[in-house]
């Protein structure tokens, strides 16, 4: 029986799809995609004689319906989510759903929209003796998160933070953030619609990022980020790698080399 394709489309750029999923999307006779979040343009480019859902207005059942119909019909069906189906992508539900009819199914991982919002900032998530961590988050709002996954509770941390869902909330995101390591003076940015013709990039501090979303009309399909490692553009790098450090030894490079 052919399987199904989850498939992340990329955080926008129809060129930002990978190989795979391109190659697998031109092969597919149907094609159900989050019409909400994914180019359309991304499905007329590498899939223009497929037959075509948008699945923004179904429901779970009904987005199985067609799956499994389309399966059962000998089609090659791919489900194409925006960014990485593995973040926020609720596919979980939708693979018990195919296990309960006993269809097939294969993931393919996508470019999600975090690492497209750092690339347009020109920014590196990581730097030496500032973050070496980056937390993925949301502020709870209709669907809930856990007591201990608060954002007042992991910006304890002090990490980099790069938050979903979460824009159109964006004075409560602040307050939240406050509770913990971050100040009125940590750097922030938005990034909308990141890798899109219509990106909007915002950069600030906690003190002024709420007004200065609200100004730029920005109230969802945004990432926001947080932390210290947002000063290095401006203040230059505290320390650097030491991959590339003349006087460090590693399996590729001896000190003499």
């Amino acid at each position: 029986m052919p399987i199904i394709y989850f498939i992340g489309a990329g955080p926008g750029a129809a060129d930002l799809i990978t190989v795979r999923g391109a190659r697998l999307l031109e092969g597919a006779d149907v094609v159900v995609y989050a019409g909400s979040l994914v180019d359309r343009e991304l499905v007329r480019t590498y899939a223009p004689q497929a037959e075509v859902h948008d699945s923004a207005g179904l429901t779970l059942t009904e987005t199985t319906r067609l799956l499994a119909d389309a399966v059962a019909a000998g089609k090659r069906t791919v489900r194409l989510h925006t960014g990485d189906p593995s973040l926020y992508g609720a596919i979980q539900e939708q693979m018990v759903e195919l296990d309960q009819f006993g269809i097939a199914y294969e993931v393919v991982p996508g470019v999600t929209s975090a690492f497209a919002a750092a690339a347009a900032l020109k920014q590196e998530l990581t730097l030496p003796e500032v973050s070496q961590t980056v937390i993925v988050t949301r502020l709870a709002g209709r669907t809930p998160v856990p007591e201990r996954e608060r954002l007042a509770e992991i910006a304890r941390i002090g990490a980099t933070l790069v938050i979903y869902l979460s824009v159109g909330m964006i004075e409560e995101v602040v307050a939240e953030l406050l509770q913990g390591a971050y100040t009125v003076e940590t750097p922030a940015a938005v990034v909308a619609k990141a890798s899109w013709p219509d990106e909007q990039i915002v950069m600030g501090t906690l003190a002024d990022l709420a007004a200065k979303v609200r100004d730029a009309g920005i109230d969802r399909q945004a990432i926001i980020i947080v932390g210290d490692v947002l000063k290095a553009g401006q203040q230059g790098l505290a320390a650097v790698s030491k991959l590339y450090d003349k006087g460090f030894s590693h399996g590729f490079r001896d000190r003499q080399g």
